[in-house]
């Protein structure tokens, strides 16, 4: 027994992201974390919160992929 729709909601289906969405996100997560625990200077990732704002692009990209059907 299933439980009923409540009227005026949408349903909400989460879906597998592209595989060049999937790549770059985790391509970016892993040179994020190289860098933090193999001390790497990656150009662009300097400064005292560089990972924490790479990882976050590369998590909030394969979310926006998995939410909708254009990424």
């Amino acid at each position: 027994m299933g439980a009923k729709p409540v009227e005026g909601s949408h349903h909400m289906g989460l879906k597998a992201p592209s595989i060049l969405t999937f790549m770059f996100s985790v391509i970016l997560a892993v040179v994020v974390i190289t860098a933090k625990y193999f001390g790497a200077e990656i150009p662009g990732l300097q400064g005292s919160n560089a990972e924490f704002w790479g990882l976050l692009v590369a998590y909030s990209l394969l979310m926006l992929g998995c939410m909708t059907s254009w990424f």
